[in-house]
């Protein structure tokens, strides 16, 4: 199978939201609306023991993704790579899905009246370049591949940081693919951060 995702290694994230903006930029998205955002989680601990990272936040890329479930017309669809795609044709913008998000990583547009997330720039892809959040990280935080090949980046980070390093953002049972690096020397990972929204 292929399972195409995002690894972000926050131990190396500087919170310069450099995401936020190639992803603005790239797709267009409106003031107010985030496909990826950076939340701050911290300070936590007391003086001089403090620590605090930087979460980007975006779609989860689910293997069994509530989205997709309750989408009453087909638009949200998981394709054979298992990303999840919204067709805008499709879509008549109930909102069904951005409610069954337990990420709120979706978002509806005033302006076409449709919902719209982070794709992970497919349209980058389709021409062999990697997304624009990783191409624009300074820090080099962020990974895109195919977590089931054990020979790309994703995999190879996330074996080099070791399995108690890795985390993922709370599963609902959605089965969320993305996966978070994060050392406790650098922070205590939160279970339950902020949705996106």
């Amino acid at each position: 199978m292929t399972q195409k995702t995002m690894v972000i290694d926050l131990d190396r994230c500087i919170g310069c939201m450099a995401c936020e903006i190639a992803c603005k930029q790239e797709n267009g998205v409106p003031l107010g609306v985030y496909y990826n955002k950076v939340l701050s989680i911290g300070p936590m601990g007391k003086f001089p023991d403090v620590k605090q990272y930087f979460l980007p936040t975006l779609c989860q890329v689910c293997k069994d993704a509530p989205c997709v479930k309750v989408c009453p017309t087909g638009a949200t669809y998981r394709t054979e790579d298992g990303q999840i795609m919204i067709d805008k044709e499709k879509c008549i913008g109930c909102r069904a899905c951005m409610t069954a998000c337990p990420y709120g990583a979706r978002s509806f547009n005033p302006e076409t009246k449709v919902v719209e997330k982070c794709t992970l720039c497919n349209h980058l892809q389709e021409v062999g370049e990697a997304p624009a959040c990783v191409k624009a990280c300074c820090a080099k935080a962020r990974f895109f591949g195919d977590v089931d090949d054990p020979e790309s980046d994703v995999s190879k980070v996330l074996a080099a940081a070791g399995p108690e390093n890795v985390h993922s953002l709370p599963d609902t049972g959605n089965h969320p693919t993305v996966r978070y690096i994060l050392h406790e020397k650098n922070g205590h990972w939160q279970a339950h951060p902020p949705k996106m929204q």
